[in-house]
């Protein structure tokens, strides 16, 4: 066996133990982003893996640390791509806790349906492809086609398709209109339906069982030790969710269950998320049903919120805040201090660690992505598993390669 990876292995008619190494990305269709594996292999067996984080240099939070608190919820958009909203509520959750501004009961109900509307499609997004990279196409357009009404939400909201950048320090770009509330609707009457058939497409097939059960299992001490958390975590049994452990926002005000299993292998992290978007199906439904009236945003007296444009072009405080917060090397003084705030988003704990000097823009940013915690397990996972297996572990940790090399 060769001391590195790189080293070319000692092959010959009379050695038994020689080990190959393989290159698997960053563009086989089944990584669904630019990442890439360093794999050694005994024959079909994977001796070692050594996952390389991926080619993307974004510069995330170094940009956070020259954009203003409001400018850059468009950079944490493209973090997660799969589901923007998430990464807007948890950077503008953090942002607020450092400011100590108490969101109006609103804001907070309008947050956690975009928050769970982010939940859906990325599940939806991760189930469809679990099923795509193990030959079940049909199952991924089932998913993939519902994941479409969501985006028009986001464009009936925001005016924006897929990055919409909609929260904003103290409340949200626009309140909810009827059309809206509309869209919302014909989602959670199309949803169940949706996962209802690629259940019967998936659940009782027996080459997509066969893939998935027994395959890449992480044990609850593993999932422990290793810093899991999402539906990783809960796969394993850890019901740990800060929607009910360290609650936020208004999820005190909602009744819904934490899906969880015990076996922890491929087959029970896809079961776990499908259930989950039963459960934010339900928060939804309550929230509409029970969004409560008044403003979504704080008011200005606050300093911090950006006036909307009727207040800013018909009031002169309104104008005059709006300036302060726009013109560069102005606005309001912020506390000089640091603070680390997390949600539960679609993959595990989503965090942001702030450090603010009393200006407008972070002395320090740095995120807690869950796919950066999440790719640690993948060696641990796959070793001595077949090269086949790699697609069904791959797909079931959902890595998305933007929270991975910041």
């Amino acid at each position: 066996m060769p001391a590195n990876l790189l080293d070319e292995p000692e092959v010959g008619y009379e050695s038994k133990q020689a080990t190959w190494t393989l290159n698997f990305g960053p563009q086989h269709p089944a990584t669904h982003t630019t990442l890439r594996l360093v794999l050694e292999i005994d024959g079909e067996r994977i001796v070692r893996a050594v996952p390389d984080i991926g080619y993307l240099h974004s510069g995330f939070e170094k940009l956070g640390e020259h954009l203003t608190f409001n400018q850059y919820v468009t950079i944490v958009d493209r973090k997660n791509y799969i589901s923007p909203p998430m990464n807007e509520v948890a950077w503008h959750h953090a942002v607020e806790t450092l400011l100590d501004i108490e969101l109006t009961p609103r804001c907070k109900y309008i947050r956690v349906i975009i928050g769970e509307l982010a939940r859906i499609s990325d599940h939806l997004l991760c189930a469809g492809a679990a099923a795509l990279d193990l030959g079940g196409f049909t199952a991924f357009l089932f998913a993939f086609n519902t994941r479409e009404l969501i985006y028009d939400i986001y464009e009936e909201m925001s005016g924006y398709r897929f990055h919409p950048g909609y929260t904003r320090v103290g409340g949200v770009l626009y309140d909810f209109n009827d059309r809206v509330l509309g869209r919302i609707e014909k989602l959670l009457i199309a949803l169940p339906k949706a996962l209802g058939d690629v259940e019967k497409l998936l659940m009782r097939n027996r080459i997509f069982l066969d893939r998935m059960r027994g395959v890449g299992v992480l044990t609850k001490e593993d999932a422990i030790s290793f810093s899991a958390t999402g539906p990783i975590a809960r796969a394993s049994g850890v019901t740990y969710d800060l929607r009910k452990d360290e609650p936020y926002l208004a999820y005190p005000d909602f009744d819904f269950d934490v899906p969880y299993a015990t076996e922890g292998d491929c087959f029970s992290r896809f079961h776990v998320r499908m259930e989950e978007m039963r459960q934010s199906t339900r928060i939804i439904r309550q929230a509409i049903d029970n969004l409560p009236g008044g403003p979504c945003n704080v008011p200005i007296a606050e300093k911090f919120p950006l006036p909307d444009k009727g207040t800013t072009y018909n009031s002169m405080e309104g104008l005059i805040q709006h300036f302060e917060l726009i013109m560069p090397n102005r606005g309001v003084e912020t506390p000089r201090n640091e603070v680390y705030s997390a949600i539960e988003g679609p993959n595990g704990e989503l965090g942001y660690y702030l450090v603010t000097d009393g200006s407008q823009v972070a002395w320090r940013t740095r995120t807690r992505p869950p796919s950066f915690i999440h790719f640690q397990l993948f060696p641990h996972l796959i070793k001595d598993h077949l090269i086949a297996d790699i697609v069904a572990v791959l797909g079931s940790l959902n890595i998305i390669a933007a929270e991975l090399d910041r």
